[in-house]
């Protein structure tokens, strides 16, 4: 028997030692996405001939290098696993998208731009772990993750929790744009996962059967939950996430994500032109106040510990009897206070408040007037005494209360 003609280009490629082809997979959307299946070196003979094997495309080995504007297939030899993305730049209007993007970002719509930009223009630069909240229903944030991956195509992938934490996590290391619908990532050890990685530039990436590797790490994070108090681990002073409540549509269009689709090309000609309405202030870009918001507010306040909370209790109870502008205090002081409030915690608890959730550092031994509240419930002064001493000004306390109030 003849073997087989080819008369298209082939869907065969050898990387390193090994044979793949590529296929279009199709998805339950009706869509499909392209993939590279391992093929048998003794089955491709049998369909095409022996000389076929030597006028297959080789590769060195794989890449991953995210390019949206200068897209390159192949680097010095090896083979880009970073998809092309399904759309090109096209002079033309967008008005769904903007409406819809209004309704997702609110007041900052001119951020969210800067964002869909950044992915765009600015592929490896990091960014704000971005978390759509809602108790309401019919509110777009799904369809917000869908108009992503129809933007960004095979770069976009979709996580369960149980995904995020599986120690297994090759098929998403090399995306752009990790998205995960209805999280619920509250556990310590979650929170701690998700900020390592928002600000990684390398991770170790594991596979079934296959040793650790580490690759280098660009990826994400889009989240969204129906749970705006405790979707995920947030303490105070934390500036790593973008956290947006977003209200229901006002018109419920079932063709709302095809009407964008068609406009997406307008939408990445515009990103191509405009300015950015922000500048780059820190490591993810974006100045933390800037993405400050009542979301991120409510669910700070719904993770503060019930020790953090008497501490702004006494503080206050304190400077308001006192009539103090400023209150000075060592982690004894505290501690010994807390203990009186029915509380028993140790120092470096309060240590570690002081620092990561007030963003205070303890001055030099300092002669200070010392403060305590009594069982029931008055101020008193103490003797004075040189400690290594924390201040609280007024100003600051307010702040910390308004975000308690929330």
């Amino acid at each position: 028997m003849p073997a087989k003609t080819v008369k298209r280009e082939s869907p065969y490629l050898r990387v390193g030692t090994t044979i793949y082809k590529r296929v279009r997979q199709p998805l339950s959307s009706g869509r499909s996405v392209e993939t590279l299946i391992p093929w048998n070196v003794e089955t491709l003979r049998q369909d095409y001939g022996k000389s076929y094997l030597a006028r297959i495309p080789k590769y060195d080995g794989f890449c991953t290098v995210p390019d949206h504007t200068n897209y390159r297939r192949e680097i010095d030899g090896f083979l880009n696993r970073y998809e092309p993305i399904p759309f090109q730049p096209a002079e033309g209007i967008f008005p769904h998208i903007h409406d819809f993007l209004t309704h997702i970002f609110g007041e900052q719509v001119e951020l969210g731009y800067d964002y869909l930009q950044l992915l765009y223009r600015r592929p490896l630069q990091r960014l704000p772990v971005l978390l759509l909240v809602s108790d309401e229903r019919n509110t777009g944030k799904t369809t917000f993750l869908n108009l992503l991956k129809s933007i960004f195509g095979g770069n976009v992938t979709f996580n369960t929790n149980e995904d995020f934490r599986s120690q297994f996590n090759d098929d998403w290391t090399g995306k752009l744009l990790i998205c995960v619908d209805e999280v619920l990532l509250n556990r310590r050890e979650d929170s701690e996962r998700i900020k390592n990685l928002s600000t990684a530039r390398s991770y170790k990436a594991e596979a079934k059967g296959r040793d650790r590797r580490e690759v280098e790490f660009f990826g994400k994070f889009v989240l969204c939950s129906n749970n705006e108090r405790n979707p995920v681990l947030i303490e105070a002073a934390e500036p790593r996430y973008w956290v947006r409540r977003v209200p229901p549509l006002l018109h419920d269009d079932q063709h709302l994500l095809a009407k964008m689709r068609a406009e997406i090309p307008g939408l990445l000609f515009y990103l191509q032109q405009r300015m950015f309405s922000s500048h780059e202030e820190s490591r993810m870009w974006f100045a933390p106040r800037l993405l400050v918001t009542d979301a991120l507010r409510r669910i700070v306040h719904y993770n503060r510990s019930k020790t953090e909370t008497e501490m702004l209790s006494i503080i206050r109870d304190i400077m308001e009897a006192e009539n103090l502008a400023e209150y000075r205090f060592d982690v004894s002081d505290m501690v010994n206070m807390l203990e009186i409030r029915g509380i028993r915690v140790d120092h470096p608890t309060v240590r570690r408040i002081l620092a990561e959730n007030w963003q205070l550092r303890p001055a030099p031994p300092t002669y200070y007037q010392r403060y305590t509240i009594t069982y029931n419930g008055e101020t008193q002064r103490q003797d004075s005494k040189t400690a290594r001493v924390y201040t609280v000004l007024r100003e600051h306390l307010g702040g910390l209360l308004n975000d308690a109030a929330m």
